[in-house]
């Protein structure tokens, strides 16, 4: 399997009003799924990496990048072997897969992702 980025999330202070800047700025689709989620399409033809846009959490909160793993509980047990960090543990989202977010050693904020149908 390629550990490829396959899901970005965007925090926004105000997200309708982002997501008409990226919908003008690059064209996407955007929209939005439940009171706190959007759905980003970046590029329908070629099946470009998506992504989602949500309420800001935290002030110092920034894009995050999500990983494709085999396996959530694998790669966050190597990711602490190698010296990074599992700071929000895995979780499942259901219907589709599995998360978790991490930090490396330099303290950069990614995540893995399982993709699993059988997620509850």
């Amino acid at each position: 399997m390629d550990h490829v980025p396959v899901h970005f999330e965007i925090p926004a202070d105000d997200p309708e009003e982002l997501a008409r800047y990226y919908q003008e700025l690059f064209g996407w689709r955007i929209e939005k799924t439940s009171t706190d989620y959007w759905m980003i399409e970046t590029d329908p033809v070629n099946r470009g990496v998506g992504g989602g846009m949500m309420k800001r959490q935290m002030p110092q909160q920034q894009i995050l990048v999500y990983f494709q793993v085999e396996s959530v509980d694998d790669f966050a047990a190597q990711v602490k072997g190698l010296g990074g960090q599992v700071v929000m543990d895995k979780r499942a989202i259901t219907g589709m897969g599995y998360f978790a977010v991490c930090l490396d050693p330099q303290h950069n904020a990614f995540a893995l992702w399982q993709t699993d149908p059988s997620a509850a």
